[in-house]
């Protein structure tokens, strides 16, 4: 068969599609990008408004990390990790700049999965614990490996993998909204869940746990957890000798108005490893990295670590993320996802107030908000049972595509995260057309 041929190849019958129904898969075949919006085969211009999978922060085609990446095809595609690559160690250190983790080191990897696999090898080795217990949330995401699924408390994939088997138990998450720890104050709510990680560690003994593996900020799961939560979580993780892992894979770079999401609390909220990707190239090419502070890689910095892949440390990737680096500074993208994104909390807010639907409006310290919607405000009975997707918000995503606009939806929430590159207008008219939108398929009044 001759595929260079003049046709258009079709997905449907040849790919196995992530997270979906192969036979239920249909989507428009994307053939190129500039900004905020993606351009398609029929050539239409779709504004994404969310990143695609919240990764795109610095939009489609970002000229500069494309130039990067041409530059160091041209000078070295690749050696291992056995070998020095000069966009590596330049990488390395300006992240490590970023985070003000002096003296600290990072380990590269291919995602945010084996990021956060890696990031609990190092914590349990660091402490001396081999198979320490990991505590981390339930309703969170942490990869799709054995291992994430394990670490991740996701309804959609626990039947699949025995957690305890993997080391790791789950605590209820902080959700004030729906009344987590028998609390919707924000505040009470945060101390209980801290109270209920410390219990964990001292239930279990210090002695057996290696690591807690929380978001700082909202993953997908939708759940922003209340201001005293993180800074609590650190002094009871750093007076208990246990590592505090930050999973910055969605919330970094930008994205939740901070370098990364933790930065929000200063020093009071600095982990001992956190874990990065989808930012850290803006999704230009696959990278993740573990980055480890003075003490933990100190502790390490004499041992064999029994780790890594072949592709670990790509010379491409990490051009493309020293690139990437450079945007957020020279378009002073980060304060600027950090004003913009309050500003849109406030007009979905505003929404909240026109649309009975909108139970609980989350997030908005950078561009990332949530919106949960309700069948009543009262009781807050969400439309579907988690994580099922209820008919009248898919037929909403629909529609908005069919206007123009890709709007994201998890369960009964609406996650907004655009490109922190996008224009102001082009975020106006995608937040008019939602209002318009919630009217036609949401119609009861306020």
């Amino acid at each position: 068969m001759n595929w260079r041929g003049p046709r258009v190849a079709n997905e449907n019958n040849s790919v196995m599609h992530s997270w979906c129904v192969q036979s239920q898969w249909q989507a428009p075949t994307v053939v190129g990008g500039h900004g905020a919006y993606l351009e398609l085969e029929d050539g239409r211009r779709i504004l994404d408004m969310s990143s695609l999978a919240e990764c795109s922060n610095l939009g489609h085609q970002h000229p500069d990390v494309i130039k990067a990446i041409c530059q160091q095809a041209q000078q070295l595609c690749f050696v291992t990790s056995s070998w020095g690559a000069q966009p590596r160690a330049e990488l390395a250190e300006a992240l490590l700049e970023k985070a003000g983790f002096e003296g600290g080191r990072v380990f590269f990897t291919l995602a945010g999965a084996d990021a956060n696999e890696n990031a609990v090898k190092f914590a349990r080795q660091a402490s001396g614990k081999p198979r320490g217990h990991v505590i981390a949330r339930d309703r969170s995401y942490h990869g799709a490996s054995y291992a994430c699924m394990a670490l991740s408390g996701d309804a959609r994939t626990r039947p699949q993998v025995d957690a305890e088997a993997f080391g790791v138990l789950h605590v209820a998450p902080p959700y004030a909204y729906q009344g987590a720890y028998g609390s919707h104050d924000p505040e009470e709510c945060g101390e209980r869940a801290v109270a209920a990680v410390a219990q964990m560690i001292d239930q279990h003994g210090v002695e057996s746990v290696a690591a807690v593996l929380m978001e700082p900020n909202a993953g997908t799961n939708g759940i922003v957890a209340p201001t005293n939560y993180w800074p609590g979580l650190r002094e009871e993780t750093r007076s208990r000798g246990v590592c505090l892992i930050a999973d910055e894979v969605m919330s970094g770079f930008g994205r939740c108005g901070e370098w990364f999401a933790w930065q929000r609390y200063g020093d009071a909220g600095k982990p001992d490893l956190m874990t990065l990707a989808k930012g850290l190239t803006g999704a230009h090419i696959p990278l993740g990295a573990v980055v480890l502070s003075a003490d933990i890689a100190e502790r390490l910095q004499h041992e064999m670590l029994y780790t890594g892949l072949t592709y670990c440390g790509h010379p491409l990737s990490c051009a493309a993320g020293l690139a990437a680096l450079r945007a957020y500074e020279k378009e002073d993208l980060i304060a600027r996802s950090r004003i913009l994104g309050g500003w849109m909390l406030a007009e979905l807010q505003a929404l909240q107030e026109r649309h009975a639907v909108i139970g609980d409006v989350r997030g908005g310290h950078g561009l990332f908000a949530v919106l949960e919607l309700v069948v009543d405000r009262t009781t807050r009975e969400p439309l579907a049972p988690w994580p099922q997707t209820p008919p009248a918000l898919r037929a909403l995503i629909d529609a908005a595509m069919e206007a123009g606009v890709s709007f994201a939806c998890r369960g009964n929430l609406l996650l907004l995260a655009p490109p922190l590159v996008i224009q102001d207008h082009a975020l106006t008219d995608a937040l008019l057309l939602l209002d318009r939108l919630l009217t036609q398929f949401f119609p009861t009044a306020a």
